[in-house]
C-alpha cells in the first residue's frame, strides 16, 4: 500500500470518530499542523454532539475559580518547579484561614463558584490540619466547590498520615472535598519522572488515586505537562494510560495539557512553542476520544493561542486565572477577565458560557 494512501486511510478513520492505535498516533502527530487541527475539530464536534441539547459543538464554557496553593514548603524538590521552597526559607508559609477567607470572598463578588486547592509536600502538616481547613471553608462558604489535591499531594499524605488511600479520600470528602485536580501527572512514564520529579508519586500511584477517587464519586481532571525531556512516543504513552483509566471508570471530567515553563526552575532544556503546543493538544482530542472536554491552556501559551487552540480540539478556555502562583514563578504570568474570555470566545465563532466543576452551565 503507498504511504500516501495509508495515510488517507487514517485520516478518514479520525474523521468517523475511530479509536487509533499508538502507532496511528505517531504517524497522525507528523501531519501538516493544519490537517492535524481539522481532524481535532472534527473529534472536538463529534464529542460535544450530545452535550446541552445537542448544542454542545457550538458552545464554549470557562469557569471562574481562584487557584490557592495552602503552602509553598515542599519536599520533593521538582527539577521544573520554581515555587517550592524549604521549611527554612524566608518566603516559606503556611496559609492562614484568614487569608483563605478573604481570597475565597474576593472570589465569590467576582462570581466565582469553585476554589483550586493546592499545596507542596508539606513534610509536617498532620491529617486533622487539612481536615480542619477543609471544614472551615465548607461550613463558611457552602457555595463553593473545593476542588483540591493532586494525586501526588494524597500519596504523599498516605505516607505522612500512615493510612489507606481510601480511607483518606473518604475522610476528606466527608469534609468538604468536591473534586480532584490532575496535577502531578507531569509525563506518565516512570523513566521521564525520575528524571524530572524523582521524589514525587510514581505513574501508577497517580492512576492509583484517580482510580480510587473515580470509584467513590469524585470527578476528576487530567493533565500532562510535556515539552521537557520526554519524547513524543512518551506522550502517547501517557494519554494512552489515562485512556485506559477512562474506560475502566470514566471519571475524568476533562483533560488539561501544558508546557514546560523553564523560568527560574533546575530543569535546563529549551522551551517548546504554540507549535508543538497546539500539535499536543490535538492528538490528545483525538487520542482520548472518551475524555468530553479538552481545556485550551491559556495561562501558558498567552490568550490569543488559547483562542486559537479551540480550533486545535479544545472546547473549554478554563478559568479566569484570579489567582495562579505556581507556573507565574516559572514565568508564564499571562491574565484575563471574564469579558476579556467571554470576546476571545465570541470572536472565534463560539457562544461563551459560564460553567461549574461538572460542566454544568451557568449563565
Amino acid at each position: 500500500m503507498r504511504v500516501e494512501s495509508a495515510i488517507d486511510e487514517l485520516c478518514q478513520k479520525v474523521w468517523d470518530g475511530g479509536r487509533v492505535t499508538p502507532a496511528e498516533a505517531r504517524r497522525l502527530y507528523d501531519l501538516p499542523l493544519e490537517e492535524l487541527g481539522q481532524l481535532a475539530d472534527r473529534r472536538r464536534r463529534l464529542a460535544r454532539a450530545d452535550a446541552y441539547d445537542g448544542r454542545g459543538p457550538e458552545i464554549v464554557t470557562y469557569i471562574i475559580d481562584r487557584n490557592v496553593n495552602y503552602t509553598n514548603i515542599c519536599n520533593v524538590y521538582c527539577k521544573f518547579c520554581a515555587f517550592y521552597r524549604t521549611e527554612r526559607a524566608p518566603d516559606a508559609y503556611v496559609i492562614s484561614l484568614e487569608e483563605m477567607d478573604r481570597k475565597i470572598e474576593e472570589t465569590l463578588a467576582l462570581g466565582g463558584t469553585q476554589l483550586l486547592l493546592q499545596g507542596g509536600h508539606h513534610p509536617g502538616l498532620p491529617k486533622q490540619w487539612y481536615l480542619d481547613l477543609l471544614s472551615h471553608i465548607k461550613n463558611k462558604f457552602p457555595q463553593i466547590n473545593i476542588h483540591g489535591f493532586s494525586p501526588s499531594e494524597f500519596i504523599h499524605f498516605r505516607k505522612v498520615f500512615d493510612e489507606p488511600l481510601e480511607q483518606i479520600l473518604r475522610d476528606f470528602m466527608a469534609a468538604g472535598l468536591g473534586s480532584i485536580p490532575g496535577g502531578g501527572g507531569e509525563i506518565l512514564v516512570d523513566r521521564v519522572r525520575r528524571r524530572i520529579s524523582p521524589l514525587k508519586a510514581t505513574a501508577d500511584e497517580w492512576l492509583e488515586v484517580m482510580d480510587t477517587a473515580h470509584r467513590l464519586g469524585l470527578k476528576t481532571t487530567a493533565t500532562m505537562m510535556f515539552g521537557h525531556v520526554e519524547t513524543i512516543e512518551d506522550r502517547i504513552e501517557h494519554l494512552e494510560r489515562l485512556r485506559q483509566q477512562q474506560d475502566r471508570t470514566g471519571g475524568f471530567t476533562a483533560f488539561i495539557g501544558w508546557t514546560f515553563q523553564a523560568e527560574n526552575t533546575r530543569l535546563r532544556v529549551p522551551m517548546v512553542g504554540a507549535h508543538e503546543y497546539l500539535r499536543t493538544q490535538a492528538l490528545a482530542r483525538i487520542y482520548l476520544d472518551n475524555f468530553p472536554s479538552v481545556q485550551s491552556s491559556w495561562v501558558t501559551q498567552g490568550p490569543a493561542i488559547g483562542q486559537v487552540a479551540l480550533a486545535y480540539g479544545a472546547n473549554d478556555l478554563g478559568s479566569i486565572m484570579i489567582e495562579e502562583n505556581v507556573v507565574s514563578q516559572a514565568g508564564a504570568r499571562f491574565r484575563m477577565t471574564v469579558r476579556q474570555m467571554r470576546r476571545l470566545i465570541e470572536e472565534a465563532g463560539f457562544e461563551p458560557h459560564q460553567r461549574d466543576n461538572w460542566y454544568r452551565l451557568l449563565n
